[in-house]
């Protein structure tokens, strides 16, 4: 783990960032198996016992065909002999032989075809109806000097291996480093999973608990790439990356320069005129958009800049930051935390993002635990307690965002966003370790506590609007306002979004794995429900028979349309979960579908469910 000592900023802490893997590195494209991008070349060891694959400069190795690490000492390894034949199958296609395999003759092309007779016939091996099972665009193929009938293929869509000769395909991608993600354009947030930008595949999605990346539909590929153009025949440069928030639009060039709308980009005025490196990445408060940053690449340029007055002045925040590319960069302005993506890995500073005062600003680096890859983006959830990072190759990494250990934010323990909470219902305290809390005269049981986060229940007896939450922490007393209301229903759900829903028959849950039926019962671990009948202890598990009802009238939806509730209870043996039954449909859509629930009309988070017949 990363030990990071924060001594520069005042805390001389240790921090651990954990980064946990989103999804693969392929996508799922209804090919043979998951694909990736682009590798130009493939070839085998001299007795056959390792492979390797070449791709964006780079070199990987596999010796169990399913597991591949870095290469990069091989620049390449040896091609194919070009051989002439009777025809080819394929306009354009380029005709090989291997040393491996004397006797056959291959084509490159779209499809991948073989001959055994100097090409006066072929056999397409990747044909399916009129499609191409590993994908179009063959650019190199291996033969095992240990099997003939051991064929790799490299492609657009990625590598793929064949045991007999041809006949059947399957992809070595899941693990191979080469997804380029370029821009998360979203986390995963309620029924919404994250969504990437990619430099060759395009906008792709990975559903919540989503192992395997898939496009995004036509509608969701919402990529700037049009108004980039736009906004570059108005200003008369080639702009290179935009930030927006209400009417406010800022705009960078690929020299550097920055300029500003105040109406919604119809007309702009020049900001910053000195010429630098591209800007990358604009990152613009959505609440102050007065305040903005820039992520600028090229060498001995600044690389972070600040501006608190809608561009008016802009500071230097590159500090002791090294000299390398910035293309990615988010911030929490009430924290003042500023995290960058870098040639050299993610880094986080702690700044004034309110006032224009002189900054002095130290980098720490958040990637010894991170594959040694460039990081193209960086981006917070929107509660600002997760931050997710894109990796060259790699693919998309999550961690607790570090900075919540310079202050506290209470979020809920549903799915860490930022509302209300009501009577019994969790709350979960982010960036620091809370042994008692308290409001006015009444106790706010600490149900667990650790150095990042704190779980405490709201009293059945709590009453709003506002709480003035006193805290106990390992850094002294902090009071905190929360606001508390009769409801404040959310659904459960893990940090990759996967909700807590289970079959009421089983107790299994329910998943991509374990998927819901028509008519099944379903149980839902929802929070926020508010007070129960017969009136029950604060920091009690509910009781295993006959655990009190929701007083609140407690409703569930399937895309929209209400589901039968047999029961919304505490949860039993639970602290703060509430436990609703409902009733699917005999007939329903199947596939992917909205579920949500509601308390005396108030709307829960909303989730995916997946339903089959």
């Amino acid at each position: 783990m990363a030990v990071l000592l924060w001594s520069t900023l005042g805390y001389g802490q240790v921090l651990r960032p954990e980064w946990r893997k989103i999804g693969s590195a392929a996508v799922e494209f209804s090919l043979a198996s998951p694909a990736t991008g682009a590798v130009e070349q493939v070839w085998f060891a001299a007795d056959g016992s390792r492979l390797f694959a070449r791709a964006a400069g780079r070199t990987f190795v596999t010796a169990d065909f399913e597991n591949w690490e870095s290469a990069n000492r091989f620049a390449g390894g040896p091609s194919m002999e070009p051989a002439s034949t009777a025809r080819l199958p394929e306009s354009g296609a380029l005709v090989v032989t291997s040393p491996a395999d004397p006797g056959r003759v291959y084509a490159l092309g779209q499809q991948l075809y073989r001959s055994e007779d100097a090409g006066r016939s072929w056999v397409n091996l990747t044909q399916n109806r009129t499609a191409s099972v590993v994908g179009t665009g063959q650019h190199s193929l291996a033969v095992s000097p240990a099997d003939r009938d051991q064929l790799v293929l490299a492609n657009d869509y990625g590598v793929w291996r064949s045991l007999d000769g041809g006949l059947s395909w399957v992809g070595l991608n899941e693990t191979l480093p080469n997804l380029m993600v370029r821009r998360i354009l979203a986390t995963p947030d309620g029924a919404a999973g994250a969504r990437v930008e990619t430099a060759a595949l395009g906008v792709l999605e990975l559903p919540p608990g989503g192992t395997a990346w898939f496009p995004a539909v036509a509608a969701r590929q919402t990529v700037d790439t049009e108004q980039l153009a736009q906004y570059s025949r108005t200003i008369g440069a080639e702009i290179s990356a935009i930030g927006a928030a209400g009417p406010t639009v800022y705009a960078g060039s690929r020299d550097g320069r920055i300029w500003v709308s105040l109406d919604r980009g119809t007309t702009f005025r020049a900001s910053r005129t000195e010429t630098a490196g591209p800007v990358e990445s604009l990152y613009v408060d959505p609440v102050e958009p007065r305040v903005a940053l820039a992520a600028l690449a090229g060498d001995g340029a600044p690389h972070v800049l600040r501006t608190t007055s809608s561009g008016s002045l802009w500071d230097d925040l590159t500090g002791d930051l090294p000299d390398t590319a910035v293309h990615g960069i988010t911030a929490d302005r009430s924290a003042g935390a500023v995290y960058i993506a870098t040639n050299q890995g993610v880094f986080l500073a702690h700044t004034d993002l309110e006032n224009a005062t002189v900054p002095v600003v130290n980098w720490v680096s958040l990637s010894a635990t991170l594959p040694a890859a460039p990081a193209r983006d960086v981006r917070l959830n929107p509660a600002g307690v997760q931050v997710y990072a894109a990796l060259d190759g790699y693919g998309v990494y999550a961690t607790a965002a570090p900075h919540r250990l310079w202050g506290l934010k209470l979020v809920s323990a549903a799915d860490y966003a930022a509302r209300p909470a009501a009577p019994g219902s969790l709350v979960s305290v982010v960036g620091g370790q809370v042994s008692s809390a308290s409001g006015g005269t009444m106790m706010y049981p600490v149900l667990s506590a650790s150095d990042r986060e704190s779980q405490i229940q709201v009293p059945f007896e709590a009453v709003g609007p506002n709480v003035a939450l006193s805290l106990e922490t390992n850094a002294g007393r902090v009071t905190v306002g929360l606001p508390v209301e009769p409801v404040a229903p959310a659904i459960f759900v893990s940090h990759d979004g996967v909700p807590m829903l289970y079959d009421a028959d089983s107790g299994l849950p329910i998943d991509a794995r374990n998927t819901a039926h028509s008519n099944a019962r379903i149980q839902i671990l929802a929070t926020g429900l508010g007070k129960v009948r017969p009136d029950w202890p604060t920091n009690e598990p509910a009781p295993p028979q006959n655990p009190p009802a929701v007083v609140a009238a407690v409703r569930v939806y399937l895309d929209g349309s209400p589901l039968t509730v047999a029961s919304a209870t505490l949860a039993p043996g639970y602290v703060g979960f509430y436990l609703v039954e409902a009733q699917l449909p005999a007939i329903t859509n199947l596939g992917t579908s909205e579920l949500y629930l509601t308390a005396d009309g108030q709307e829960s988070n909303k989730v995916q469910i997946v339903v089959e017949q």
